[in-house]
């Protein structure tokens, strides 16, 4: 029996590309370059399943390409906003996802994020790798205490609710929440924790507020101009969910006229294009983009991707199924 054809559009661990070759005749990315829109319709033309990342735009020029050869497209990750998923529905593609093996990694960076925020850690070590660094005194960089503050998670599914005992059960933080449906009433009772009504409740109240809701339309620049006005002076805000949820210019303001303390990101705009105002503020701690980024939670989504193409070759309806 002959095996599929499979393209794979970026660099993977090592330990599922060998299984990808094990099963499959495949085409790896060894440059680990990204793939062209041309490129990535040649794949759709001539694989039987195209294994894209979120940084891959798969949009409805791309998914309409002519005799299409593909049918599955295993996005490696759990958000899929890089791919028209109408488009795709409409092709009769079937597009699958990596959810449930990168929580406990997204939420550590979420708090790494915030520790490093509150207590100016990035300033920290500017000073000392700049060789500014003049020895201890009572006043330099005085940052915020943590740990029984209250920190509030817009959107409370399972990366939000990891952060939020990390916080809580590990910090002592107060948390709140704000979420479109009611979260399960035992998880709320183990953290102790408040649903706001609303988004505008949860800034004028949280000392931290972390972003863990879906990207796209709905949810682009939720966090505004006129809503970061709302936070409080000693807040800071944290964004490990998608770059366009944040109006980039509106939180470069905030922060150049301290209308928070500070900013924590691991996701941009238009990433890995980065406003560069964002470069010149002492008050933002900058990550590129690694909440998922530990050698056993990528393996992990490999593994996922793996496990849902399998099931489409075999005739079953992989677990992972977004459309």
């Amino acid at each position: 029996m002959n095996k599929p054809n499979v393209v794979v559009t970026r660099k993977w661990p090592a330990e599922v590309e060998a299984q990808l070759k094990e099963h499959y005749n495949v085409q790896l990315n060894e440059s680990d370059i990204p793939m062209t829109a041309d490129e990535l319709k040649f794949a759709l033309q001539t694989a039987d399943a195209l294994l894209p990342t979120v940084t891959d735009v798969l949009n409805a020029d791309i998914l309409g390409v002519a005799n299409k050869r593909a049918k599955i497209i295993g996005n490696f990750g759990v958000g899929y906003n890089n791919i028209d998923i109408n488009a795709a529905k409409a092709q009769g593609l079937i597009v699958t996802n990596t959810p449930h093996v990168l929580t406990d990694c997204t939420a550590d960076i979420a708090m790494l994020l915030l520790l490093m925020s509150a207590r100016r850690a990035p300033e920290g070590e500017r000073l000392i790798r700049n060789q500014q660094w003049k020895g201890w005194n009572p006043t330099q960089l005085l940052g915020q205490k943590v740990t029984g503050k209250t920190l509030g998670l817009i959107g409370f599914g399972r990366i939000a609710q990891a952060m939020a005992k990390k916080a809580h059960h590990g910090f002592g933080m107060k948390i709140l929440c704000y979420a479109p449906s009611q979260p399960d009433p035992a998880i709320m009772a183990d953290l102790q924790a408040t649903r706001c009504a609303t988004v505008e409740e949860l800034l004028s109240e949280a000392n931290f507020v972390s972003l863990h809701c879906p990207g796209g339309e709905a949810t682009k620049h939720l966090i505004n101009e006129q809503r970061l006005k709302l936070m409080r002076p000693s807040a800071h805000l944290i964004n490990t969910a998608r770059g366009d949820v944040v109006d980039s210019k509106a939180l470069i303001k905030a922060l150049k006229e301290n209308w928070i303390a500070g900013a924590g990101l691991d996701v941009f705009e238009g990433e890995p294009a980065i406003d560069p105002e964002f470069l010149d503020l002492n008050n933002v701690a900058l990550l590129p983009h690694l909440g998922s980024g530990s050698e056993e939670t990528r393996i992990a989504m490999g593994n996922r991707v793996l496990a849902n193409i399998a099931a489409f070759f075999a005739g079953h309806e992989p677990d992972d199924r977004v459309v």
